[in-house]
């Protein structure tokens, strides 16, 4: 055997394996800390920096924290958000836009049934008394305080309002502000409070075809439901501004007997009596969901429970041919102004003043 040449100690001597071989290289003196992140078994690209995994991470996180808050708020924070920007005691909710206040549920939106449990609180029976007698129109409630909203001709010359709600509950009312060339009025009720108030809608969203559900009371049926769609837009109706001439509706069919009802103009043509000479003309909202005299100054109604529309003019073919009041009904010609007009108005009709 051939020994080495090499002095004994020049070399250090490495511990053995366990197989009879040196270890070389040698061991560490220390165990070496694991890697951050697995080295790749494959191909692909390369693994990022820890560092840089780290810039990422976070914002990531903090994003996903931040969409986690939002869902869990979001319903209510938008809710006050919109009830801020539409607020119509703050705000003037002319033109486009939706003020806030009852609405349907998810699973009842777009059924009849729907619109009318959720919006049915919010229309009232209107009983108005002048000289001329007693008359029955309809209202929206739309301030939790009592403000309502009707036709200026079912409140027009009355001496005492009452008003009556779905519940039965009646409260006397003050006229607050009229508008007669809108036909238009608001009215509030004494000491009411924690009233159901319906959502103001957008009626330039409206489209020819639309379902629409009407509420009212007609023949002093208070809560009367119908429904039908919208059959035309923006025509030119024609109304009496006084309301001996209006659409109301006289209690008793010892008053109804000869009575003029819902006098109205369209197309140059006189329908339900004469308008007499004090008249207004606006822009209407035609529609075949059955109206009758009662209806005056309820609602016309889209499927997600707002308010389009106030009702204000319907042909009655019985009384157009003479026949008595008693004998009149809904023929399908149904109109109502446009809700747009009606919140371009309401800081004049709560000014207590009119066009």
């Amino acid at each position: 055997m051939t020994e080495s040449q090499r002095p004994s100690g020049e070399y250090p001597m490495y511990p053995s394996y366990g197989n009879g071989e040196a270890a070389y290289p040698p061991p560490p003196s220390y165990q070496p800390a694991p890697p951050a992140f697995p080295a790749p078994t494959g191909p692909g690209p390369a693994a990022e920096p820890p560092a840089a995994r780290r810039r990422l991470r976070k914002p990531v996180a903090l994003v996903a924290a931040v969409a986690i808050a939002a869902a869990i708020v979001g319903g209510g924070t938008a809710t006050v958000i919109g009830r801020l920007v539409d607020d119509p005691a703050t705000t003037t909710a002319a033109g486009g836009g939706v003020v806030p206040g009852t609405t349907v549920s998810q699973s009842d939106k777009g059924t009849v049934a729907g619109v009318a449990k959720a919006l049915s609180p919010a229309i009232v029976e209107i009983g108005a008394t002048s000289t001329a007698g007693q008359s029955t129109g309809s209202g929206v409630v739309i301030t939790s305080d009592g403000e309502i909203v009707t036709n200026n001709h079912v409140i027009a010359d009355a001496s005492q309002i009452k008003v009556t709600l779905s519940t039965g509950k009646t409260y006397t009312a003050d006229v607050v502000g009229t508008d007669p060339d809108k036909d238009l009025a608001l009215i509030k009720l004494q000491g009411a409070s924690g009233l159901k108030t319906a959502t103001l809608g957008d009626s330039s969203q409206v489209a020819v075809g639309d379902e629409v559900v009407a509420i009212g009371s007609p023949e002093g049926l208070t809560g009367t439901v119908t429904s039908g769609i919208v059959s035309a837009l923006d025509r030119d109706v024609t109304v009496a501004k006084e309301g001996d001439n209006g659409q109301s509706q006289g209690q008793g069919q010892e008053q109804q007997g000869g009575g003029r009802q819902w006098p109205f103009e369209f197309g140059g043509q006189q329908f339900n009596g004469d308008t007499g000479e004090s008249t207004t003309t606006y822009k209407a909202i035609q529609t075949d969901a059955s109206l009758n005299p009662g209806n005056s100054g309820g609602a016309l109604i889209n499927m997600s429970g707002e308010i389009i529309g106030i009702n204000s003019a319907m042909y009655s073919a019985s009384s157009a041919a003479g026949q008595g009041s008693s004998g009149a009904g809904s023929v399908g010609l149904g109109f109502a102004i446009p809700v747009n007009t009606l919140k371009a108005d309401l800081d004049t009709l709560r000014a207590g003043n009119g066009s």
